[in-house]
Order: structure tokens, then sequence, then C-alpha cells
């Protein structure tokens, strides 16, 4: 197997339980995995119509319906005419979802800072940080 290989399959693997571990740092609010993705991809990108976050998240516009409504049953959404369209509606993170989205960001990185200083040594840390730089530099960010 090549370095390449090796490493892919690594990384893949490490960031897969990495993913779950952060998920696991603010699971007791009862956000599926489907309204996780739509709570990250709305604070991030900001407003958008279900037919955008369909595609963005590649699901069925019936089944992002579905996530959304949810959603909005916990008062995590606003919707509002799209002001160049006003037939279409752009959905976006009300005040209550906007802080859900920053309880999870800050109770994952609290999560993932305690670990790195309890687990890590400071060179260690430094070479995450190193690796880092690499990963950032392979997505093309």
């Amino acid at each position: 197997m090549s370095s390449a290989n090796q490493a892919a399959s690594e990384l893949r693997a490490v960031f897969s339980r990495l993913r779950r571990r952060l998920r696991e740092s603010y699971s007791a609010d009862g956000i599926t995995p489907s309204q996780t993705a739509v709570l990250i991809r709305l604070a991030k990108d900001g407003p958008a119509t279900l037919s955008e976050l369909a595609a963005a998240e590649r699901v069925r516009p019936q089944s992002m319906a579905t996530t959304l409504s949810a959603m909005d049953g916990r008062g995590l959404l606003t919707r509002t005419a799209d002001p160049t369209d006003g037939r279409r509606i752009q959905i976006a993170l009300s005040e209550p979802g906007q802080e859900l989205f920053a309880d999870r960001r800050r109770a994952s990185e609290e999560w993932l800072a305690r670990a790195l200083q309890e687990r890590c040594t400071e060179e260690e840390r430094q070479t995450v940080l190193a690796a880092l730089a690499v990963l950032d530099r392979l997505v093309g960010v």
C-alpha cells in the first residue's frame, strides 16, 4: 500500500471518529444529524431556499421539508420572502438557532481543547498544527 493510500485510509477513519466524538460533546440537545447539517450550513452560508438546502445536502426536497419542519417546531428557523423574488422563501437561523449553533461549536471546541491539553504534549500540539496546515492546503481552502 502506498503512503498516500495509507494516509487517505487513516485520515478518513480518524476524522470519522473525531466527528463522532465532537457530536457526543453536545448530543444531549436532541438534534438529528440532518438537522445538524442544516444548522451548520445556514450558520456558515446564510439564508437559503428549501431547494438550495436540499441540493446542498443531496436529499429530496420532501426530506428537507421534513427536516425543516422539525427545526421550525423548535423555533430554530425564520422564513422570509426573498427580496428579489417574492415567490421564493428564504430560510435562516432564528436567534435561538444561532444560539444553539454557537453553543454546539463552543462545546465541541472546549472538549477538543481540553483533550489536546490533557492528552498531548506541546510538541504533539505543534505537530497537529503543522499537519492541519498541510490538510488545509490539500483541500484548497
